[in-house]
């Protein structure tokens, strides 16, 4: 027994000694952190271009407010022309939410408080605030938009503010002043 216990022995301070799994150690070390990285750079890379997308289709849709001079837009039109340019929100036209407000340039009145955002899980609710506005008047116009996150359990999809539902809300603001005929 004592004879087997000392073989045993110098066999741990054998494999104590040798070097040969370093590689592996290193690899189930650094992997994990290197694909949590990649996975949370990937999604904050998803949100990147989704607002991008956002406040250039809101930037466009406001461009052809200004040069169409005189014709009061609809909120579907509007809609539907942001939609046009954004690629890369799903079902764009239901997942988004206009508000635009008038303002008075010497009494100046914002879009004030938080944006409202569409909810899977309400039912169809009115059109916000949406007065298309006079000739000559400043106007306020606020997107907001609602998707899913590519990794809902990953730390950056949990550190992000979201609904009911688990949908997360980028916003996009945009001012122009209604041109004359």
């Amino acid at each position: 027994m004592i004879r087997f216990i000392k073989c045993a022995a110098r066999s741990c301070k054998r494999l104590l000694r040798r070097e040969d799994g370093n590689a592996s150690v290193e690899f189930i070390v650094i992997v994990p952190l290197y694909l949590t990285l990649l996975t949370m750079s990937v999604e904050l890379s998803m949100i990147t271009l989704r607002q991008t997308m956002l406040e250039r289709g809101l930037d466009i849709a406001v461009r052809d407010i200004r040069l169409g001079t005189g014709t009061n837009p609809t909120h579907d039109a509007i809609k539907r022309r942001i939609c046009e340019e954004v690629y890369v929100i799903d079902d764009c036209f239901n997942s988004i939410k206009l508000e635009m407000v008038p303002s008075d340039m010497r009494n100046l009145t914002t879009l004030g408080g938080e944006a409202m955002c569409t909810d899977k899980e309400e039912t169809g609710t009115p059109v916000l605030s949406f007065t298309p506005g006079q000739q000559n008047q400043l106007m306020f116009l606020r997107a907001c938009a609602k998707f899913d996150p590519l990794f809902p359990t990953w730390q950056l999809a949990r550190s992000l503010k979201k609904d009911n539902s688990g949908q997360v809300a980028i916003v996009s603001m945009s001012a122009f002043v209604q041109e004359p005929l």
